[in-house]
């Protein structure tokens, strides 16, 4: 997605340009229940769990693809240009040269957005995915406890986030250890 958003031809630049926006445009959870109750009416037989993936997967797939195109437009135009002259296809000069420097820029962000995709999965409880938020539903209505099973929630939320966190950030050391 985000090579068609950098890409010349209007015919695959403008439906790029439409998904990306309409999906940043719109709320998530607006998304959701698009997917389940607008798809739903036509795919029968759609479980909720498969339109919670569907929904949040086009979601962050915006997302991931403008945190690509901004990596990829961070980089000078010099090193295409560079890769070009050596007599490289366009196509060999994204995958050996601008990616590869692309990736550096782009991870912190992606980053983000996995620990982002991870929370907003509450989300799908909406539709009845029987998900972390879900199930802290059931346990209050069935014990009667409001605040407990929230803290239980969040503990199991920040545990999964904070080990997330870690391992990017161990891996983002890793790829910044030789600059």
């Amino acid at each position: 997605m985000a090579l068609m958003r950098l890409s010349s031809h209007l015919a695959l630049k403008i439906p790029a340009i439409c998904y990306i926006e309409l999906i940043r445009g719109t709320p998530q959870m607006v998304q959701i229940l698009f997917v389940y109750f607008g798809i739903g009416a036509i795919i029968q037989n759609m479980s909720a769990l498969l339109a919670g993936i569907i929904a949040i997967g086009l979601n962050s797939g915006a997302y991931v693809a403008e945190d690509i195109r901004s990596g990829i437009n961070s980089l000078p135009v010099g090193q295409a240009e560079a890769a070009r002259s050596l007599g490289l296809s366009k196509a060999a000069t994204y995958r050996y040269v601008v990616i590869p420097q692309a990736i550096k820029n782009i991870w912190p962000a992606l980053g983000n957005e996995f620990i982002t995709l991870l929370k907003d999965s509450s989300l799908v409880s909406i539709i009845g995915v029987a998900e972390t938020m879900y199930q802290t539903q059931l346990v209050q209505t069935s014990t009667y406890q409001g605040v407990f099973p929230l803290v239980v929630a969040m503990a199991i939320y920040f545990i999964m986030t904070f080990t997330l966190t870690r391992i990017l950030s161990y891996m983002e050391r890793r790829m910044n250890y030789h600059d």
